[in-house]
């Protein structure tokens, strides 16, 4: 397409898009049958693995690890110039915690 100046360009484009963003709507509005129906059920919903983790983070283990991360981080924040990272912790609170979150997690699922 020939366009007679940037302006036509972008005024052709704008309303390309319009019309893309409004099909998609449309096209959702029709797969879900209409607006908010599906958003309410879905709010209900809570993934199992969120409580699972927050209860393992009280176990002794992972508040010890995670005592330490905080630690760790608050040192490297107030230093302007390092090269430490909490990597390593950050990791060793994540692996404890996960392997916590994987013996409990297979009696949620069905």
């Amino acid at each position: 397409r020939h366009y007679r100046s940037v302006e036509h360009a972008q005024i052709f484009l704008s309303g390309s898009l319009r019309k893309v963003g409004t099909m998609g709507l449309e096209d959702e509005l029709m797969l879900t049958g209409g607006p908010g129906e599906d958003e309410e059920e879905e709010e209900d919903v809570v993934d199992p693995i969120t409580n699972i983790r927050d209860q393992c983070e009280q176990i002794e283990t992972c508040v010890k690890l995670r005592e330490i991360l905080d630690t760790c981080t608050e040192r490297v924040s107030s230093r302007s110039q390092t090269e430490e990272t909490c990597t390593e912790e950050l990791f060793d609170f994540l692996h404890a915690r996960d392997h916590c979150v994987a013996e409990k997690i297979f009696s949620k699922l069905k």
